[in-house]
């Protein structure tokens, strides 16, 4: 029983006791090499320990939490995701010498709420998980050194702290909406006593605030407007920690809630739909006028939130699996945008679109980077990004949704035109007197693993595809607890077993 449990629960395990190591570096001095090599050790630890678990099911902790082929798919993306930040993020210019041990022991705290954020089950443990992951970002935001006459980190911490509580708090008035109509905290348990009340104000108005925190961590309108201005405010590679990560586990949790609704739904799916809507044409109108690079990847990542809801509206396993693989896309896509900005930053400083010119002379393997990162966000094939949609596409034109098809294409359009701009600047503008940029191995290493899976993703999707396909099918999002999964039950501890 021990055995399967550490096995079952061996990423989260990783990751806590990295967590642990880190704090005790930070209650010495100088000590930011041991922090960072601790924290390069943890993330490389976390991807062979999700290899090791891979294939293990489990319920743990009185049915609370599941570890299932559809969380380990998803912990398997986290952790490499974490690798990625850390070998792009480099010696942390912009963040205060005195605190980057402590930023390593959040950005670690933050991986490890989101690890556990996907195989919650059960809405109290689900909202301890959210809010591990949440709470360290909301204090990473404010550590970025500051400038003379320039506290830009301070107005973006408050913003996204105070939208946060917002959100979340709209979030558990939904979910007690829920408990009272259910009886229960569990969601395996909510659906089947949730789908005779399905249709009723109360339970649409339950499931509808629910989404609100989920909502605002993938940036949807109209809980959007922290977006820009934690990015520009926030270090380089903050931001790039806020566009990716939790982007993945907010989706993992709206399936979970989503699921609960009914497929023929019409009132959830029209809701979805003018969010999705609503998110696209803001983020893609408002981005078209942006000189700042990182608010240029704020408005257009409001878009493509958009982009992946719209898998949602179809209610069904097909649009579940679509959004979790677009999503899974978007993390390499932004990725890749964001090296690029923390190579040709000058001292952690805020890059504008300007500052890319004359890239492929600099750095060509930056400029080649940033090519295939924009090309895949702008829907070009034969990219990840063209695949996403195209599989987003097809998951809402088989409900029959023809018009936010168009719109979806329109956007995509629109987004070109920005998307272009950039690449322009890198690839067809002179350099001037700005230097060339010299890379370490760590961001060359991270170059060519991002080229690489935005590449493979888009050419070969299928097994992609299937594996998210058929881990939605074993967890049984829309059915009961899969038989055959182990549950460890001992009373003492608190682990179920079957």
């Amino acid at each position: 029983m021990i055995a399967t449990f550490l096995t079952a629960f061996l990423p989260e395990l990783v990751l806590l006791c990295g967590a642990l190591v880190l704090f005790v570096i930070c209650l010495g001095e100088s000590r930011t090499r041991q922090a960072r090599t601790a924290a390069m050790a943890v993330s490389f630890a976390t991807i062979i320990a999700c290899v090791i678990s891979f294939g293990t099911e489990a319920t743990l902790f009185s049915g609370a939490y599941r570890v299932d082929a559809f969380s380990q798919v998803l912990k398997l993306v986290l952790a490499c995701g974490f690798t990625l930040i850390l070998l792009l993020s480099g010696r942390l210019p912009d963040i205060r010498e005195e605190v980057k041990p402590e930023y390593l022991l959040f950005l670690v705290l933050s991986v490890s709420g989101l690890a556990m954020l996907v195989s919650c089950v059960d809405i109290i443990t689900l909202v301890v998980a959210l809010e591990l992951s949440s709470f360290p970002l909301y204090l990473m935001v404010p550590m970025r050194r500051e400038r003379e006459g320039q506290r830009v980190q301070m107005e973006s911490a408050i913003k996204y702290l105070m939208f946060g509580v917002a959100a979340n708090g709209i979030m558990f008035f939904g979910m007690s909406y829920l408990f009272g109509l259910t009886g229960t905290t569990s969601l395996t348990v909510m659906l089947p006593r949730l789908q005779p009340l399905i249709h009723s104000p109360l339970a649409i108005a339950g499931l509808a605030m629910t989404f609100c925190g989920l909502y605002f961590k993938l940036a949807i309108f109209p809980f959007h407007f922290w977006t820009p201005d934690v990015y520009q405010g926030a270090s380089n590679e903050t931001a790039s920690l806020i566009a990716s990560l939790p982007k993945i586990g907010a989706v993992a949790v709206l399936v979970r809630f989503v699921s609960l609704a009914s497929p023929d739904n019409h009132t959830i799916a029209t809701m979805l739909a003018i969010l999705a809507v609503g998110s696209m044409f803001y983020g893609n109108l408002i981005a078209l006028i942006q000189k700042d690079f990182k608010r240029l990847l704020g408005f257009s990542g409001i878009a493509h939130a958009g982009y992946a809801l719209i898998g949602f509206v179809a209610l069904s396993e097909a649009g579940y699996a679509a959004a979790l693989y677009y999503i899974i896309g978007y993390l390499l896509m932004v990725l890749a945008c964001f090296v690029v900005i923390c190579k040709v930053s000058r001292d952690g400083t805020n890059v504008s679109i300007e500052e890319m010119a004359g890239l492929h002379r600099r750095s060509p393997l930056l400029a080649l980077t940033l090519v295939v990162g924009v090309f895949a966000l702008a829907g070009i094939p034969p990219f990840v990004g063209f695949m996403g949609k195209l599989s987003l596409l097809s998951a809402v034109l088989a409900k029959g949704y023809l018009a936010l098809a168009i719109i979806t294409v329109v956007n995509a359009t629109i987004a070109v035109y920005y998307y272009l701009g950039v690449v322009r600047e890198a690839c067809f503008r002179g350099a001037g007197d700005r230097p060339p940029i010299q890379l370490d191995w760590p961001t060359r290493a991270a170059c060519v693993l991002l080229i690489t899976g935005i590449l493979v993703l888009g050419v070969a999707p299928a097994r992609m595809l299937d594996t998210i396909s058929s881990s939605l099918a074993r967890a049984h999002l829309t059915g009961p607890t899969v038989s055959t999964a182990l549950t460890m039950r001992t009373p003492p501890s608190g682990l179920e077993s079957r």
